[in-house]
């Protein structure tokens, strides 16, 4: 459990705390942190008592005692992913505009503003994103199959005739790490370095800071290398695109989407495989053919996001917000989670979500996740392999023996010991990705007027 840095000493240090009687009136509960044992450990149940206390949106509190809302209910949520009235810059924040962030806080490798198409509005978003969405449209399905079957295939063969493994470690943190440095031009030699950064760098601990610091040095030395040597990957065409992103709006936008592409898809890959193991509702289903593997991909989406809260939106003015009175540049953080379960979308928080895909995993509005047919694919395609190649995997512990390891941002499933009997070894042919000359942006596609939805390989 990390101890969190003292509480900032700023100006904003003495300001009523969010919640109090200055903000909500005399006798009003008083803000509880999003950090600690006890909201970490059991972040739904805290959730509930937020709703009772405070309704669709909650006053919290952050590392350092620093001062927050969360968005608990569904519709909330989506009204501040839409609205203007709730900006994704941060230099709305007034702690921010008060220097009163400790400067080694666990918050700011997040929220401190930079050139990023998650951390703008207007204009500038807008020729951010076309730069991201344009190049994240140019990867090559066919090839991705290719990387992802190597890769998946590689870490399979590496247990298989052992009996035994951890998913969690030997699978879904690497998987996602190997594929996507591979779509970037990262050297695969380096992507393991990068996941666990990565993993580090949200994680909020002590070392959250030293660990963003090496993956910015790494992504500048990849946008150095990609200028003199330019490749068919993301790097390369982030390079090259019309947009003119500079070198360092390149480099801010590759350790992005690291953060928002790694973390979240290997979440994603470990809950879904504890729920093909253990769920009986999905067990039944897949082994019976009534429901299929994407369809426990949105279930898991509902009931474990892989993010679990999104700190990036800051009132742009006084405003109010399901039943809230918020003040210009209080921070307003979308509860992901939270607003999965609010019983005013999903009475019963049990059901079943077969074929509704309305959950706010990915976002809404004008910074939903331009990446996430890429997540999707990747944990389809590997979970499928796995599943194939070891068909009577099980469970080697109790379900109740899990241990889920929460953080401000998100959960994650800390281990999924399986067994199964042994495997001959199968040595897959290696596959080599094709060179190719020096990017030329001309066959771009055009600037799509809506997010290009592209189904990748036997997704939806």
């Amino acid at each position: 459990m990390t101890t969190p840095p003292p509480a900032p000493t700023g100006p904003s240090s003495t300001a009523a705390p969010l919640g109090c009687p200055a903000h909500q009136g005399v006798g009003a509960p008083r803000p509880r942190p999003l950090y600690g044992r006890e909201a970490e450990a059991q972040p739904y149940a805290l959730y509930e008592q937020l709703r009772a206390e405070h309704g669709a949106v909650a006053p919290v509190l952050l590392y350092g005692n620093v001062q927050a809302w969360l968005v608990l209910g569904h519709r909330e949520n989506l009204e501040a992913m839409r609205s203007p009235r709730f900006s994704s810059d941060s230099r709305h924040w007034r702690a921010i505009q008060e220097g009163s962030l400790a400067p080694d806080s666990p918050l700011l490798p997040i929220t401190a503003w930079q050139p990023l198409v998650a951390l703008t509005d207007g204009a500038e978003h807008a020729r951010l994103r076309q730069a991201v969405t344009e190049s994240l449209a140019r990867v090559n399905r066919h090839r991705m199959r290719r990387y992802l079957t190597r890769y998946a295939t590689r870490l399979i063969e590496d247990f298989a005739s052992t009996g035994q493994a951890d998913l969690v470690a030997d699978f879904a943190r690497k998987l996602p790490a190997l594929v996507v440095c591979q779509v970037f031009g990262i050297r695969e030699e380096d992507a393991l370095t990068v996941g666990a950064a990565v993993s580090d760098m949200i994680s909020g601990g002590e070392t959250a800071m030293q660990s963003n610091q090496l993956i910015v040095e790494m992504m500048s030395d990849l946008v150095e290398r990609k200028r003199q040597q330019p490749g068919d990957d993301l790097a390369s065409w982030l390079l090259v695109h019309p947009s003119s992103l500079t070198d360092e709006e390149v480099r801010e936008h590759l350790r992005l989407a690291l953060v928002a592409s790694l973390e979240p898809t290997a979440n994603l890959i470990a809950s879904a495989l504890r729920m093909v193991l253990t769920d009986r509702r999905f067990r039944g289903h897949l082994s019976g053919g009534q429901m299929t593997l994407p369809d426990a991909l949105e279930q898991v989406l509902w009931d474990h996001p892989p993010l679990a809260v999104v700190p990036t939106r800051w009132a742009t003015g006084d405003t109010e917000l399901g039943g809230a009175r918020i003040a210009a540049g209080d921070m307003v953080m979308l509860g992901l989670a939270a607003g999965n379960v609010d019983p005013a979308i999903r009475p019963d928080a049990d059901a079943s979500m077969h074929g509704n895909r309305s959950h706010l995993a990915f976002g809404a509005g004008s910074h939903e996740c331009p990446g996430q047919d890429l997540g999707r694919a990747i944990a389809e395609t590997g979970i499928n392999l796995v599943l194939e190649r070891i068909p009577d995997l099980r469970l080697a512990v109790d379900d109740y023996q899990l241990q889920v390891v929460g953080t401000w941002m998100s959960r994650r499933l800390t281990s999924l010991p399986v067994a199964f009997a042994p495997q001959r070894r199968q040595e897959a042919a290696p596959v080599q990705p094709p060179a190719h000359p020096p990017v030329q942006y001309a066959a771009a596609p055009p600037a799509p007027q809506k997010r290009p939805r592209f189904r990748w390989f036997g997704g939806r």
